[in-house]
């Protein structure tokens, strides 16, 4: 099955994710290392730490059942596999039209969920964070990718949709599917937290120092006393510059994507959207990152009997048990950050039809650049470029 081109306002769309070959490269001792880097990436991205795990705490964390994500997989996607890798790939190419994977980078999705807004039907809230984490041990980074939550995608299963209605219909486990379909990159594992958890891992850290705007300060003022979390407006009486937010400060700065005049009936409006939003995400935990560089070992122990209860996962024990050595040497990569859509790929659509209803949604203008682009921020050189002789066209899924 090869990737395919979808041009704007037409083309054609194939889910990669049914495809069960994952081009790969094999590295016979990358296999500790990937385990490694598969807990961290995660505990990364939740908690801002790379932390040791105990067996005892093991027991107390929200694990969810490999086995049992594999079996209810309707799409007979491998979501999680870290088995040995085999073959011996020089590259990863996008010819072959399979998952790219690669032995010394992991990828962790992170959602973050609204769980206040489940569904009867599904049991599932709505995902407002959706980050991956890309733990690059060929070049030494941490990646992290956000994803559009608007944006138009393929959800196996179930049609075209908005990207976040994949979670809302099946949670993680279809996000990945989704995510993985359109974009033809191997998702390793998952970690959802949701708005309690996010703001008590945030209070276990000790707060979050960072920059912030006049506005970004005026944003959190506002919805601090709109939404009744405390009792006087001017909450932060910081000027703009380095400020310290504790969780409850931190979460709404993470869901700041502007505020329209008059909307819920203020007075102020500050300008901003989705794409501003996923930014200060990614910012967020590269700032907490950055605070963890100068932590010890001692530290880093210190915080798990507190954060790892929070987490929700399918990691399982043995992997985390591996991460004891090389914890502070993750800390210590660089962090590069990228967004899908990019800019010049995706236009607004804002008559798009979805269950009988007309809404504004994200569109890719052409899938397979898209692809590429992204492919090459994770595998960097190990992507080779498709050529027009083994680009196929094809209309499987329709058209958007």
């Amino acid at each position: 099955m090869s990737i395919h081109n979808a041009g704007k306002g037409s083309g054609s769309f194939v889910d990669i994710s049914s495809n069960k070959q994952v081009t790969k490269i094999y590295n016979k001792r990358g296999r500790a290392k990937r385990i490694i880097s598969i807990v961290l990436s995660v505990i990364f991205l939740i908690s801002g730490s790379g932390m040791i795990y105990y067996y005892s705490v093991l027991n107390s964390m929200n694990f969810q059942s490999i086995d049992n994500d594999n079996k209810n997989n309707n799409n007979n996607t491998n979501v999680g596999s870290i088995d040995a890798l085999e073959g011996d790939n020089t590259n990863l190419s996008l010819n072959d039209g399979d998952l790219l994977q690669d032995s010394k980078v992991l990828n962790v999705m992170l959602f973050g969920e609204d769980n206040s807004k489940k569904t009867s039907t599904s049991g599932f809230g709505l995902s407002d964070t959706m980050i991956m984490m890309s733990i690059d041990n060929r070049h030494k980074k941490l990646k992290l990718t956000s994803f559009q939550r608007d944006t138009y995608l393929y959800i196996p299963g179930h049609g075209y949709n908005k990207l976040n209605a994949s979670y809302t219909l099946g949670g993680a486990k279809l996000s990945v599917q989704t995510i993985e379909a359109n974009y033809g990159i191997k998702v390793d594992r998952y970690a959802v937290v949701d708005f309690e958890s996010f703001k008590k891992i945030i209070d276990t850290l000790g707060g979050i120092d960072i920059e912030l705007t006049e506005d970004e300060i005026l944003y959190i003022n506002y919805q601090m006393y709109k939404n009744g979390q405390v009792s006087e407006y001017t909450t932060i009486k910081d000027a703009p510059g380095i400020v310290h937010l504790d969780g409850q400060e931190a979460l709404w700065y993470a869901r700041n994507r502007g505020l329209s005049k008059n909307e819920d009936g203020n007075e102020i409006g500050i300008d901003g959207d989705d794409w501003d939003r996923t930014s200060r995400q990614r910012k967020l935990l590269e700032t907490v990152f950055n605070s963890m560089k100068s932590a010890d070992l001692t530290q880093i122990i210190s915080i798990v009997s507190s954060v790892g209860p929070l987490i929700t996962t399918n990691l399982k024990k043995d992997e985390i048990t591996a991460l004891v050595s090389h914890a502070l040497t993750y800390l210590s990569y660089d962090v590069e950050q990228y967004y899908v859509p990019e800019e010049g790929l995706w236009y607004y659509d804002d008559n798009t039809v979805i269950n009988g209803e007309t809404t504004s949604t994200i569109k890719i203008s052409d899938l397979e650049a898209q692809r590429l682009k992204f492919a090459s921020f994770i595998f960097e050189e190990m992507v080779s470029v498709p050529t027009e002789a083994t680009t196929e066209m094809s209309s499987e899924n329709g058209n958007y």
